[in-house]
Order: C-alpha cells, then structure tokens, then sequence
C-alpha cells in the first residue's frame, strides 16, 4: 500500500494499531497492485453491544471505481482483522470480473433470476408510512464508462451505482433490471 490516511474517531490511535493497520493493508497489495491510495478510520462508539463497540471502516481507491468495508468487534485488532479479511474477498471479485470484463465485449445477463411475488408476506392490515432520510454519503464522481461502472457496482455487491460517464461528461447512474440485464441513466 502505497498511501494511506489513518483517523480515529474518539480513540487514540496509538503506533501498534498504525503498524497493525499498515501491515494489513500491505498484504492486500497481493491482491490487487492497482490500489491507488486507501482511508481508514477507526471509531470507538459507546454503545450497549459491545461487541459492536469498535468500528473499523476502510476505503479502497482503485482505477475507475473504490472498494468499501466496514466491520465491528469488541476489539479493535479484530475489527481490523475482520475488515481486511473482507477487503481481500472483495479485492478477489473485482479483480476477478474487471480481467472477466475486459475479455469479454459486453456483460453476460445471469440466467435464471425468478421475480418476487410482490404481495407476498404482505398483511392486511394498512399502517401509514413516512419515509425519512436516515443516512447521507457523499463520494468524488469519477470519469469512467458505463461498462466500468457496472464492473464496480457489481464489485460493491450494490443494485445501482452512480458515475460520471466519460463520454457525455454528465452525472449517469447504471442499475440492475429484474431481468438480470443493466440500465443506464442519463439527463437529456
């Protein structure tokens, strides 16, 4: 790993857990050499489960995309332990499908994707729902094309992803449709 960004957040982050770290993330480099740079932040939380107490997120930077972890333990080298165990597995799959991708000239669709009863599981009884935002992120838009997109989003294990689109230079986002195919979109 070539450079990183360590923080904590309400913990001291003491010369050890900054070795430990360093040496964790320098075996993913076996992985994959086109790690650009990483971010990592490690939090303690005061929360009733304690052994969601320590939380260790980490951020990948890669060519035309990033690999994200988060995991939580009761102690914090674990945590970290975990978290690069997950990286490695992800840092495995993306590799994987960016060599599979660029080898073939377009995605395959998965073949036997059945579609949800849409009413199943659904009571009678009607309740009000009011939606709220619980969670916001913010994220650099990175230049790249639909293809690579979707080559990160599966990586991610996500159903959509946005991006800057290279070619238009505006905002897209790709998603996956019920068919196992992709979508794309963009503003007129």
């Amino acid at each position: 790993m070539h450079i990183y960004q360590l923080s904590g957040r309400n913990v001291d982050v003491t010369d050890a857990m900054r070795d430990y770290v360093e040496e964790k993330l320098t075996r993913l480099d076996r992985f994959s050499d086109q790690i650009t740079d990483a971010r990592v932040i490690l939090t303690v939380r005061d929360v009733r489960d304690a052994g969601r107490r320590n939380r260790v997120e980490v951020q990948l930077n890669v060519p035309n995309g990033i690999i994200r972890a988060e995991e939580h333990h009761a102690d914090m080298y674990a945590a970290i332990d975990r978290v690069s165990d997950v990286l490695e597995r992800q840092l495995r799959k993306f590799k994987t499908r960016y060599l599979k991708h660029r080898q073939d000239a377009a995605p395959q669709p998965e073949v036997g994707l059945a579609e949800a009863d849409v009413n199943a599981g659904v009571d009678d009884e009607v309740t009000e729902f009011r939606p709220e935002i619980v969670r916001q992120k913010r994220f650099s838009l990175r230049p790249m094309s639909p293809e690579d997109a979707v080559t990160q989003m599966e990586a991610l294990g996500h159903d959509f992803y946005v991006f800057k689109n290279m070619d238009t230079n505006s905002c897209a986002v790709v998603y996956r449709r019920r068919d196992g195919n992709y979508g794309l979109i963009e503003p007129s």
